[in-house]
């Protein structure tokens, strides 16, 4: 690599670190108090940075938070391909998928708090989420499902995208209620718990 070449790899690595330096501080901040009470002077004190140094990498505050959901989906959804390609089975697969699910959010509390306390604040959060990745992480579920009714695990007369949306929402819920809930309690082993149920429903007879 000549000398241009590895100034240009550094001044991009720098622009990647404070950027995440910035959402970092932004999910704690959001997590603290809350989206709307939030000011980007509160990120910016947070990150130790200047208020216009915010303004360099994002233009809103509401571009910071519609960055959070972005950055979280992909990188979540990566995850999730690469641990179900070395998975046969797609019972193995969901319980891959819900184990992730609440391992990753139970792993960062700020985190899900944004997720499941301040993107509920608005019908236009709401919707730039579903535009941030939810509809392919949706998909994944949907795509396992049909490979099991495919296989005969699953039964036939149920619809995907239906089985889908019903172990999103319980695991959701599973997610909410640990945010809200006064007690401190691991979050991943509630993915068992669900999938006891889910399984239930969906294996074939």
């Amino acid at each position: 690599m000549t000398k241009p070449e590895r100034s240009k790899s550094t001044a991009r690595g720098a622009v990647s670190d404070k950027r995440e330096a910035i959402l970092r501080a932004a999910i704690a901040v959001f997590a603290s108090k809350g989206y709307f009470n939030s000011k980007v002077a509160d990120i910016a004190s947070q990150a130790g940075i200047a208020d216009g140094t915010v303004y360099l990498y994002f233009k809103s505050k509401d571009e910071i938070l519609r960055s959070i959901f972005d950055a979280a989906m992909v990188e979540f959804i990566s995850e999730g391909r690469r641990e179900l390609e070395n998975l046969i089975s797609p019972a193995d697969k969901i319980r891959k998928i819900a184990e992730l699910h609440l391992e990753r959010l139970g792993a960062d509390r700020d985190l899900a708090v944004v997720f499941q306390v301040e993107l509920r604040g608005s019908t236009k959060h709401m919707q730039e989420f579903s535009a941030a990745g939810f509809g392919e992480y949706l998909d994944i579920i949907r795509a396992t499902i049909a490979e099991g009714q495919s296989s005969g695990d699953f039964r036939s007369d149920i619809k995907p995208i239906v089985a889908a949306k019903i172990l999103y929402g319980s695991l959701d819920e599973m997610v909410t209620n640990w945010v809200l809930s006064s007690r401190q309690y691991p979050l991943a082993p509630m993915a068992n718990e669900v999938l006891k149920i889910y399984f239930e429903g969906i294996k074939a007879r």
